[in-house]
C-alpha cells in the first residue's frame, strides 16, 4: 500500500497531478482543497495518498493533510459513494465545513455539490454522522471561512452538554440530532433544552 508520493511535481491540473520520483511519474487523482496548496510545477511536493487497486483499474488520491485523507476514506466508506464522487465533495468544501454539514445533519448543503443527489447526501449524513469530530469540525469552519456565525453556538453547546457529564462523542451525537430536527435552531440555550429534553426520551 502506498502512503504517500513524495518527488517533483511535472505537471497540475485542478483534479490531478503528476509526481516525479526516483524516475517514475505517478499520475495522482486530486480534490481542489489540494489543488489550491500545490507548489509551482518544478518544486517538490508531498501527497498523502490512498491506493485504490480493483480488478480492471489501479488509481492513486492524493491530499494535502490528514484530514483531507481522512475524510475521503469515510466517504467512500459509504455505499454508493466511489472515489470521484467522494473527491467532488471534498472539492464542494472545506473538511471543516462538509464535517459541520454531516454532524448537523445538513444533507441539502452536501447534496449542493454537483454529482451529489439528495439521497446520496442524505445516506452520507446517516452514516457518518456519529464518525465526524464536531468540535474539531467548528474548529476548523472558523480557519476555514465557513459558516463561523454556527460555529460559536455549537461548539458551546457541545462543551456546555460535556461540562454536564456527557461524552464528547454523545454530546456530538445530541446537537447533532438537534440541528437535524430544528435546522432553523441559532442559539444555544435552546440547542442544550432541545439535546436535554430528547436525551431523556
Amino acid at each position: 500500500m502506498i502512503a504517500y508520493v513524495r518527488g517533483t511535481l511535472a505537471e497540475k491540473e485542478p483534479t490531478r497531478v503528476v509526481v516525479e520520483a526516483a524516475g517514475l511519474g505517478y499520475e495522482v487523482l486530486i480534490p481542489l482543497s489540494t489543488f489550491d496548496r500545490l507548489p509551482k510545477v518544478g518544486g517538490e511536493v508531498k501527497l498523502l495518498a490512498c491506493h485504490i487497486v480493483r480488478e480492471d483499474d489501479e488509481t492513486l488520491f492524493g491530499f494535502a493533510s490528514v484530514a483531507e485523507r481522512e475524510m475521503f476514506a469515510k466517504l467512500t466508506a459509504v455505499s454508493g459513494v466511489g472515489p470521484k464522487i467522494a473527491l467532488a465533495i471534498l472539492s464542494g468544501g472545506s473538511v471543516g465545513e462538509l464535517s459541520l454539514a454531516i454532524a448537523s445533519g445538513n444533507a441539502k448543503r452536501l447534496s449542493s455539490i454537483k454529482g451529489v443527489g439528495k439521497k446520496t447526501a442524505e445516506k452520507i449524513c446517516l452514516e457518518l454522522k456519529d464518525k465526524v469530530n464536531a468540535i474539531e469540525a467548528l474548529a476548523a469552519t472558523q480557519r476555514g471561512g465557513g459558516k463561523a456565525s454556527e460555529a460559536p453556538v455549537l461548539r458551546d453547546a457541545i462543551l456546555a452538554l460535556a461540562a454536564l457529564g456527557f461524552n464528547e462523542e454523545t454530546a456530538n451525537k445530541m446537537v447533532g440530532d438537534v440541528l437535524a430536527r430544528n435546522p432553523d435552531v441559532k442559539d444555544t440555550e435552546t440547542i442544550i433544552r432541545l439535546a436535554l429534553s430528547g436525551s431523556k426520551k
